[in-house]
């Protein structure tokens, strides 16, 4: 539930309520999994969820439970909740699944309007920022959002949706690759830029195979770093 501003008497600030426990619990340990903070492997207990965010255990429970649902935690009851490690399936999987929509929509915006393009490089160069300050969580977050804006392009809801499911999934593979192999952010923001250069151009096949070598070069990488 989002926070919700309450009026204020005339002469005085409003005041803006916190969300509910739950949430916050929700969102601490799910930032921490996306980006690494809590690894593949690390035991969650409720008692230390609940001091680092300042909450009861009750809505520790609530959070936990809502993560598993998700796939990113492993609830044991009287132990603790387990962040699940990025397994090599996921990985193959993800990466199909993203080649065949990315390809499909790399083809429907050849070539691009002026509207895609101002926007893609846009983030192209929010990219390179977040790269030359070092912090890889934004890089990672605007990678996904420059190739999340051409599939919104194909005008497909139901892939539109299919591929937001994985948002979370790309955000935490993109993260470690790159804690990984820090050269790979330049690498990445090349190959966005031949992305956008293809874009540009009026062959539909030769943009969707500039998008397939991009996403399937980050396979291999990948699956070295599951864990």
């Amino acid at each position: 539930m989002p926070s919700t501003t309450v009026p204020a008497p005339a002469g005085k600030s409003p005041t803006v309520k916190r969300p509910p426990a739950a949430e916050r619990v929700y969102s601490h340990v799910k930032q921490a999994v996306l980006d690494r903070s809590y690894e593949g492997g690390t035991l969650l207990t409720e008692g230390d969820l609940a001091e680092a965010v300042g909450v009861s255990r009750t809505p520790v429970r609530e959070a936990l439970l809502r993560l598993e649902v998700e796939g990113l935690i492993k609830l044991y009851p009287k132990k603790g909740a387990l962040v699940l490690p990025v397994s090599v399936q996921e990985i193959a999987d993800v990466v199909e699944t993203r080649q065949l929509i990315e390809e499909h929509a790399a083809r429907r915006a050849t070539p691009a309007p002026a509207a895609l393009i101002a926007r893609l490089e846009e983030l192209l160069e929010r990219q390179k920022r977040e790269a030359a300050a070092g912090d890889l969580a934004a890089v990672s977050v605007s990678d996904r959002c420059f190739h999340a804006e051409i599939v919104r392009h194909a005008g497909n809801q139901i892939l539109i949706r299919l591929y937001d499911q994985l948002r979370d999934r790309q955000l935490r593979m993109g993260v470690a690759v790159m804690h990984a192999h820090p050269d790979r952010v330049a690498r990445n923001i090349a190959e966005h830029t031949e992305i956008l250069d293809a874009l540009r151009g009026d062959d539909p096949e030769a943009a969707a195979a500039v998008v397939h070598r991009h996403v399937d070069g980050v396979t291999d990488l990948a699956r070295g770093e599951a864990r």
